[in-house]
């Protein structure tokens, strides 16, 4: 079983509120749009929600997914991969981890990271963009341990730095999904989507 681990509890304190709830031009909030990609590939789901909480969960109502709280999110980005880890079930033998705020991540790299799990035997597979490691991440169960013991705000970092032996890439030639920090980043956002529609339709 593959597990998918979406950390969505930061406090977005750039965007002058909570930016995970923020519409795109669709009229679906962001935090939706990144939990609907990210379940596409994987046999379950949990969501780590932390600042406005309430309001998050909502906005993932009939999303398939276990809802985790994580009332330290102000601690770090680590206390969201430790509430997440732990809520993971037993069978879950990996877990992909992606951010709450990167909603167009391609759903191809997804799929192509189990793929080069599986054929790699490697513990850490992460996807890179144009030569620089990027989300999602997939972790083995071997390295929840690690995961657990991961201090600060800068996530899964440093165990993935700490062997590269053990990491395999899927190199995309793309450039790193967007993420949203500023309300010019979201409209920046809606008009590639709208572009690349358009593009689409011609």
């Amino acid at each position: 079983m593959i597990a998918g681990l979406l950390l969505a509890a930061g406090g977005a304190t750039r965007f002058g509120s909570q930016k995970l709830l923020a519409p795109l031009a669709d009229g679906v909030p962001l935090v939706r749009h990144t939990a609907m990609t990210l379940r596409g590939g994987v046999d379950t789901m949990a969501i780590v929600v932390g600042s406005e909480a309430d309001d998050v969960t909502r906005a993932l109502n009939g999303v398939d997914a276990l809802i985790v709280r994580n009332d330290s999110w102000a601690e770090g980005l680590s206390t969201s991969l430790h509430a997440g880890v732990a809520a993971l079930p037993s069978e879950a033998a990996a877990a992909i981890v992606a951010l709450g705020d990167q909603p167009f991540v391609d759903p191809g790299v997804i799929h192509t990271i189990v793929k080069q799990w599986k054929a790699t035997g490697l513990p850490i597979v992460s996807a890179r963009y144009a030569g620089t490691r990027g989300h999602p991440v997939l972790f083995e169960r071997a390295i929840f341990a690690e995961l657990l013991r991961v201090t600060g705000d800068a996530g899964a970092r440093g165990v993935i730095e700490r062997e590269p032996a053990r990491v395999a890439y899927v190199d995309v030639n793309a450039p790193m999904p967007a993420d949203v920090d500023t309300p010019a980043d979201l409209a920046h956002l809606d008009r590639d989507r709208a572009g690349a529609t358009s593009g689409r339709r011609g």
